[in-house]
């Protein structure tokens, strides 16, 4: 069928008419640009209000520290009885650390009033390097100021805390506390034998041939065993003398006194590991004659412990909003 020159293409019209309102090459770039400034702004905006809400709660929390962070024991013009709480596992990140304890004792016998200083502890022990820094610090202070040390033990006085307590010129204990405990051990799990059952192949590449020593997926070889068992045997002997330079001639001749075993409080008393059954109360009344007790313990206050946690939420919070913030590409 022919076509009459002057009728128009109706196939052809509507493609034309199409592309005469389609927006061009320079409108559709403006348009995205116009929206990536706009998605920009809202991101600004976010991040100003979470910087802005950040100091706010910051402000917040440190007025709340301000007015109740412990900031030690109240002065006093009468002579007292100080005591330090050593309670816990002794450890660096514990609240019976060697930094929170050295800094109480300094406080405690820096106290012109303080006729005596009472460690209260009750403690299954920890690590031996805080307790040794203990221990050392105890008897510098002693030395220095020439103000007796008593320990009172609560429940239990073992491994560690014995190592601090033998720095005390005396111990007190319940007839019921737990003291002892003089040895050294280090524990863990071994694996091979549940890798052989499943068919699990362990893979461990070193550089140094006993890089892999203590590896709970390797087999512990005799050599290995040697080496761990001279550094708890030397680790021991430490212990042993510490004890014997704090104690004396007041310990028993006893075979099982460091072999790791534990007695009660009145067990202990009669094998010379204790001086006498007493409270610290009783310490301060009859032994110290100033029954008033002022506490240096330093403490993790419920104020620090917010301020720590809003820290790490504070961080967190600033990657998250780092992340979403609009990146070039």
């Amino acid at each position: 069928m022919n076509i009459p020159p002057n009728e128009p293409n109706s196939s052809n019209s509507a493609p034309n008419q199409a592309n005469s309102n389609a927006p061009t090459w320079g409108q559709a770039t403006l348009e995205k640009w116009a929206f990536a400034a706009l998605e920009e702004q809202k991101h600004a905006r976010r991040w100003r209000t979470i910087i802005r809400l950040s100091w706010l709660v910051a402000l917040i929390v440190a007025g709340f520290i301000t007015l109740y962070k412990n900031t030690g024991p109240t002065t006093t013009s009468t002579e007292h009885t100080s005591v330090v709480e050593i309670k816990g596992e002794i450890s660096a990140d514990s609240d019976a650390s060697a930094e929170w304890i050295n800094q109480a004792l300094k406080d405690a016998f820096e106290d012109e009033n303080s006729k005596a200083v009472v460690l209260l502890i009750n403690s299954p022990g920890g690590s031996p390097v805080q307790a040794g820094m203990i221990n050392d610090e105890i008897r510098r202070l002693k030395a220095k100021h020439k103000i007796p040390v008593y320990a009172v033990v609560e429940e239990t006085c073992a491994s560690a805390a014995y190592y601090i307590a033998v720095a005390a010129d005396d111990i007190y204990v319940d007839k019921a506390s737990i003291v002892g405990s003089i040895g050294v051990l280090m524990d863990g799990f071994g694996f091979t034998g549940i890798m052989d059952k499943v068919g699990v192949e362990r893979r461990l590449l070193t550089a140094g041939e006993n890089k892999g020593f203590m590896d709970p997926f390797s087999p512990l070889s005799k050599a290995h065993k040697a080496f761990a068992q001279n550094m708890l045997d030397q680790i021991h002997q430490q212990f042993i003398g510490v004890v014997k330079e704090g104690r004396g001639d007041r310990l028993k001749n006893s075979p099982d006194l460091f072999t790791g075993l534990f007695w009660t409080g009145q067990q202990a008393v009669e094998m010379g590991l204790a001086d006498g059954l007493g409270s610290v109360d009783y310490v301060a009344r009859e032994i110290v004659k100033a029954e008033d007790l002022v506490d240096y313990t330093k403490r993790d206050n419920v104020a620090e412990r917010l301020a720590k946690r809003f820290g790490a939420a504070m961080g967190e919070g600033a990657v998250r909003a780092l992340k979403t913030w609009p990146q070039v590409h």
